[in-house]
């Protein structure tokens, strides 16, 4: 009996998390943003993830950007946590891309510019935009 009652809680808890770790698909371009940096600042790679679009190079800088946090001391995670996001300009480049300017409060100087994409329906953070950008600067 308590076997089935297992089974039904852990398919009853599948369907309400609807397979995706239990977030929320953004509801626009800046909603997108707002929810990868913060994820991101909170050291949740999961849920930062979840915002960002799934190619083979997002997804290595991605890896990059976690062993990143991964060597930083305790109180720069803390710092990184309790930042807030500042953003700067949310700029419409079409009605599918949007480019997110922000910087954080723990490192007030340190501007970044990310690019939110629409893909079927859904908004995505498009982390290769980040590495044009600075490219582009030097």
């Amino acid at each position: 009996m308590i076997r089935y009652v297992t089974a039904a809680a852990l398919a009853i808890v599948l369907v309400a998390c609807g397979g995706n770790g239990g977030y929320e698909k953004a509801t626009d371009a800046q909603d997108a943003g707002r929810e990868f940096i913060r994820a991101s600042l909170d050291g949740d790679y999961q849920k930062a993830k979840f915002y960002l679009l799934k190619d083979d190079d997002n997804l290595i800088l991605l890896k990059k950007q976690h062993k990143n946090y991964e060597g930083m001391t305790s109180a720069d995670k803390h710092s990184f946590s309790e930042a807030s996001i500042r953003p700067i300009e949310v700029t419409p480049v079409n009605d599918s891309v949007t480019n997110y300017k922000y910087n954080n409060s723990f490192h007030p100087t340190d501007t970044t510019t990310i690019r939110i994409v629409k893909v079927n329906g859904e908004w995505l953070v498009d982390l290769k935009s980040v590495i044009k950008m600075e490219t582009l600067k030097n």
